[in-house]
């Protein structure tokens, strides 16, 4: 379809015959998601109110399917790269983010922390250098003011405010840390989302959500208990990327259920069914 063409239909958008409107609509989404950025310039160009209303619509639902497209390619591709994940879910919210600049302000926050790092250190010391830089001078630090908002599932705004919620965090911590060439990995914890150094015959773990305050399995141990759970395996051991995805998913939903958004409460359940096996217990 050319553009003159595709300009001709969306000048029909105000169009009252319902059987007129439903064959255009029908027409500009089958160009999927090639037809965004046209539609964005003539939403910039339309100043009626209808017809804006119509494209941002359009343009939403074409978004969410393109999304729905790379999260199925990103499941199916074994979900290597955490930070790619991580910016599918920030797409959602910020259709235009840009994958590349992410990797760019990441790699500054990896920067500052190689500088201060020295070889041959213990874990812990590596540990408490990289909380120094993370918490002490880049100010990372916990949302406890607005832990259920909807922005602390967006990696580029933890980026921007420099607050997050426990996975948030963790991601951040984990991202940087490996680039270190550090063994730190996510651990999926009922209620909490926190990381372990694994190496050979050392582990221990960390709460990036509390300034990478250090821990032991038996503290772990003690939390399953007070929750009155049955201790498993992947209480103490790294998850895979695809879970810390769908756990981000799902604290989404959840922030915007809280915040009575139920058209996007759906949205992103079907978003995670994407990314979800038959009879995953944790969609």
């Amino acid at each position: 379809m050319t553009d003159s063409e595709l300009k001709a239909l969306v000048s029909l958008l105000d169009d009252e015959d319902q059987d007129v409107l439903r064959h255009v609509e029908k027409r500009i989404m089958e160009l999927g998601d090639e037809a965004i950025p046209y539609l964005e310039k003539y939403w910039e160009e339309n100043f009626n109110p209808l017809v804006q209303q119509r494209l941002e619509d359009m343009i939403h639902t074409l978004q969410l399917d393109l999304l729905k497209k790379r999260l199925h390619a990103y499941k199916e591709s074994g979900g290597q790269d955490l930070l790619e994940g991580m910016w599918l879910v920030a797409t959602y919210q910020y259709p235009d983010l840009s994958l590349q600049k992410l990797r760019q302000d990441l790699e500054q926050i990896y920067y500052d922390a190689w500088l201060e790092m020295k070889p041959d250190l213990h874990p812990f010391d590596q540990i408490k250098l990289l909380n120094s830089v993370l918490f002490g001078k880049l100010r990372f630090s916990a949302n406890t003011r607005n832990f259920h908002s909807p922005n602390n599932s967006f990696f580029n705004a933890l980026l921007e405010t420099k607050k997050g919620n426990p996975i948030g965090l963790s991601v951040l911590y984990m991202l940087v840390a490996q680039k270190l060439d550090m063994p730190v990995w996510g651990v999926n914890l009922p209620n909490l989302f926190i990381c372990t150094y694994k190496v050979d015959d050392v582990q221990f773990y960390i709460n990036a959500f509390n300034r990478g305050l250090i821990f032991t399995r038996q503290d772990i141990e003690n939390y399953i208990n007070h929750l009155h759970l049955v201790p498993q395996d992947k209480y103490f051991e790294p998850c895979d990327n695809l879970t810390i995805i769908k756990r981000v998913m799902r604290n989404l939903a959840s922030a915007f259920e809280k915040g009575g958004d139920h058209e996007k409460v759906e949205e992103i359940r079907t978003l995670l069914y994407t990314i979800s096996d038959p009879g995953d217990p944790n969609f």
